[in-house]
């Protein structure tokens, strides 16, 4: 049997993952975290309605169990680190081996050490250099580095472990990705939404950069990550595919926008369910079609209670995919053009929510954002066709034309 890994979140010990004869995969909670007076959260599902810590969970086959799966990335992505590292890309156990030394938020996974030996075991590399991968192992299928600052640029680590920056590169089939994320942050933040530091970096300004061949721009978008604190401290963070205990390859269907609504209000109150509703008005305002559930999280600042991490992967989708729509249901409707307060008055009534604070916060999210698009599209540094695109789509809505 493949030894086990060792589960921790920051420093604590709390879990183990085993994998079985059958490739099938189980996680169990060691006795010492559940018996903590004040526990950290590792995930809303592993709990039960009472708060209470869920003991019984099923194995996996092949996939680990959803809430690991989705710390892990996807695609090209995946298929290149797998590579790398000399691992099947669909064996996800041995994935997150590879890949348990920076993982998002706090989670950390190792080979569990020998009780008598205290060495880890050997079938596994004792560290990442000894495979010695480019080393990118935050989830999502765009290609993205951790890396540190070092005097004007940027820098991925050898180890690539410990940086406190993403580098998230140009895309190689559609122009000024970078600069349109970059845009579409600075409105969400002038808006209201909170959002992380941004910078966009010359690609010759990045150092440690493998040859990944040629892309479409000269420029990456450097995020600073909000689940690194001072000092490489790592702040827990679960993505909405971990809430619901779904596996990635289902992001985009088996939750609505007024399932997360509930959600929201119940576990943040009156603050968060404000902030959701003004990001997902501003998603329709720049027609962005990506907003599915590993777009939205919860960051746990003090390890237990959630709030709603800042916006990140804020793409107008619309210049590229002229037919885009949400990425999930938002009262039964996902075409950007349709939806009308009708159906954030049914989101409400359906999440069992404020009807007045949902209407109230998308009136005043739609005419701040056309106000401030309206002075500032100028100064981004988009593309006129990416400028004029955006614009046709937001004609279009009929939320706007009300």
């Amino acid at each position: 049997m493949t030894p086990p890994l060792a589960v921790y979140l920051g420093k604590q010990c709390i879990g183990t993952l085993t994998l079985h004869l059958g490739d099938s995969s189980f996680f169990t909670f060691e006795e010492s975290y559940l018996n903590m007076p004040k526990r950290p959260t590792l995930s809303q599902s592993f709990l039960a309605a009472s708060g209470e810590v869920v003991l019984v969970a099923k194995s996996t086959r092949v996939k680990l169990p959803p809430f690991f799966s989705n710390l892990l990335p996807e695609g090209h992505l995946r298929d290149y680190l797998a590579k790398r590292g000399g691992v099947n890309p669909a064996r996800e156990f041995m994935l997150l081996a590879l890949l348990g030394d920076d993982l998002p938020g706090a989670v950390i996974v190792k080979p569990l050490k020998d009780s008598s030996t205290g060495e880890s075991t050997p079938e596994y590399p004792n560290s990442l250099t000894d495979v010695k991968p480019f080393h990118f192992s935050l989830a999502g299928i765009q290609l993205k580095f951790s890396a540190i600052v070092k005097g004007n640029g940027l820098t991925i680590p050898a180890d690539g472990v410990g940086g406190n920056w993403i580098i998230k590169l140009p895309a190689q089939n559609f122009s000024h990705v970078p600069q349109n994320e970059w845009a579409m942050l600075h409105l969400a933040s002038a808006v209201g939404i909170p959002v992380p530091e941004t910078r966009l970096i010359k690609l010759d300004h990045i150092s440690g950069l493998p040859d990944l061949g040629i892309f479409r721009d000269t420029q990456a978008l450097a995020v600073k990550r909000f689940d690194r604190g001072e000092r490489g401290k790592r702040i827990h963070i679960e993505d909405f595919a971990q809430v619901y205990n779904l596996f990635p390859e289902d992001k985009y269907g088996k939750v609505s926008y007024d399932n997360i609504a509930n959600m929201v209000w119940v576990l943040t109150g009156e603050v968060g369910l404000t902030d959701f509703i003004r990001r997902l008005t501003f998603t329709i305002l720049i027609g962005n079609g990506d907003m599915h559930l590993k777009n939205w999280s919860f960051i746990y600042r003090d390890g237990c209670t959630p709030e709603l991490t800042p916006a990140y992967d804020f793409v107008s989708t619309i210049p590229y995919i002229p037919s885009d729509n949400l990425a999930l249901k938002l009262s039964g409707m996902k075409e950007f053009r349709l939806i009308t307060m009708e159906h954030f008055k049914k989101l409400a009534i359906k999440a069992e929510v404020p009807t007045h604070l949902v209407l109230k916060t998308v009136q005043s999210t739609v005419e701040t954002t056309l106000d401030i698009w309206k002075t500032t599209k100028k100064n981004y540094d988009l593309q006129s066709d990416i400028i004029n695109r955006i614009e046709k789509h937001i004609d279009s809505l009929l939320i706007v034309r009300r």
